[in-house]
């Protein structure tokens, strides 16, 4: 692909109407995104980073467009927010005509039924046939937060467990639950007391069935914290952050089944999997379980902040009166955008694009595997594909070989996400806007750097 006159090209607007092409006028970043992100530089904290060396003006379809008029493939959906694409139009006329009325009143001061009729479809469509309440926050780690307060004021108990390369936030309880030191918990210190960490399944490097995986996790459980101290168990339940790890089948049926018999809340963190990116509107359908609590935000609200806390009535009216809540948790702006994307969900395929798009993404990563032994394992579901790299004499992680290829993609115009607590996965979140032959067309360019590095 050649570089284009700069002067001969306008940057368009947003939504889905882009050009959905990848298009380079310039090299990465263009002269406008690095004056935008020398002033970054000088006004935005240090510690607030970015992968891709763009200033975004514009994103739609499968594209984000930057100030310089490039056009880049998103592969990342902003960490799967943008699931039903950027600036869908449901959701930019339902935060247009909200906005015109009012943008707050703080729910727990002057409520509004907006707010309520959210709660009512997170009730709806999360897994469990039982009475289900809600509770809106504005960020999965403040949902997070609030599930394990829920938890313990229900059950009386302290202790919490969180697994192996999970990620569950970087507030100051939410980092002791997240498993990966850098960059999210060095020296941020000391963390919140009564958290415990257990083994997650991952079978591409333990080799345990999931009643073998179970069984460890219990028997750790039992000796090392005890049933009767134990408030909750987080999990996610293909984990994200960590490097889109699958448990095998049967492990987190029979941590289900632990948690019931003793009492236990049993929370998952469908923070990144929620909300059709698995091909199921929730990855706890594919392992057939049904969460006590169920945390969500990303895909929630369309790429406006909401985040959830859904759960068994008994257990979600735990709280005293006043005990849950927060200033703008539940926005009537952004109940607006998730009313409109929960609708997009429920009735506009997207689920079933989901499938397709996993269906491609794994079939062409694992012919790239096939001829490639350092893809070491290609998994996931739906559009939350990853390819985890290894040396292929030892198995061990390769992170470098991932940055590499990582940091070529997005020199050619493919933004792709990297993650794993070893650093060496990249994981594919494509919007569900996105069509097949751009989707192909980032692949393309993912295996021209994998080939060349």
């Amino acid at each position: 692909m050649a570089l284009l006159d700069t002067a001969a090209v306008a940057v368009p607007l947003g939504g889905p109407e882009l050009p959905q092409e990848r298009r380079l006028v310039t090299e990465l970043p263009g002269p406008r995104s690095a004056e935008i992100l020398a002033r970054k530089a000088d006004a935005v904290a240090a510690g607030v980073g970015h992968t891709v060396p763009v200033a975004t003006v514009a994103a739609g379809g499968g594209v984000v467009v930057d100030a310089d008029g490039n056009s880049l493939i998103d592969l990342g959906s902003g960490i799967a927010v943008t699931t039903v694409g950027n600036a869908h139009p449901k959701v930019a006329a339902a935060v247009a005509a909200q906005a015109a009325q009012f943008t707050h009143t703080c729910f727990m001061i002057s409520p509004y039924e907006s707010y309520i009729e959210v709660a009512e479809a997170l009730n709806r469509v999360t897994p469990g046939d039982f009475a289900k309440k809600s509770a809106l926050f504005n960020s999965g780690a403040e949902a997070v937060e609030n599930a394990i307060k829920i938890a313990r004021k229900y059950t009386g108990r302290q202790a919490v467990v969180a697994f192996d390369h999970g990620y569950h936030g970087r507030t100051n309880l939410t980092m002791a639950l997240t498993a990966k030191s850098m960059p999210y918990k060095s020296g941020f210190g000391p963390f919140a007391p009564e958290v415990y960490r257990a083994p997650m399944s991952y079978p591409f490097r333990d080799g345990l069935e999931g009643n073998e995986a179970a069984a460890r996790v219990i028997l750790q459980l039992e000796k090392q914290i005890g049933a009767d101290n134990l408030a909750a168990v987080i999990i996610e339940p293909i984990q994200g952050e960590g490097g889109f790890i699958v448990p095998a089948d049967g492990f987190l049926p029979a941590i289900v089944e632990w948690c019931r018999a003793n009492g236990v809340v049993f929370i998952a963190d469908e923070v990144q999997t929620g909300f059709a990116r698995t091909g199921h509107m929730f990855a706890s359908e594919i392992f057939g379980i049904e969460p006590d609590l169920i945390t969500t935000a990303k895909g929630i609200a369309g790429g406006l902040p909401l985040a959830a806390v859904t759960g068994r009535s008994e257990i979600m009216d735990a709280s005293h009166a006043g005990g849950l809540g927060g200033t703008y948790g539940g926005n009537p702006i952004a109940c607006a955008a998730a009313l409109a994307a929960i609708d997009v969900f429920e009735n506009d395929g997207v689920i079933e694009r989901a499938r397709e798009i996993g269906a491609i993404l794994t079939e062409r990563l694992t012919a790239i595997q096939q001829n490639d032994p350092r893809v070491g394992d290609v998994r996931g579901h739906g559009a939350m594909i990853a390819a985890e790299f290894v040396d292929p004499e030892t198995n061990a992680p390769d992170a470098a070989l991932t940055a590499a290829v990582a940091k070529a993609c997005i020199a050619q115009g493919v933004i792709v996400l990297t993650c794993g607590t070893y650093g060496n996965v990249i994981r594919f979140l494509p919007p569900l806007a996105i069509g097949d032959d751009l989707l192909n067309e980032g692949i393309d360019v993912v295996a021209a750097a994998l080939a060349a590095a």
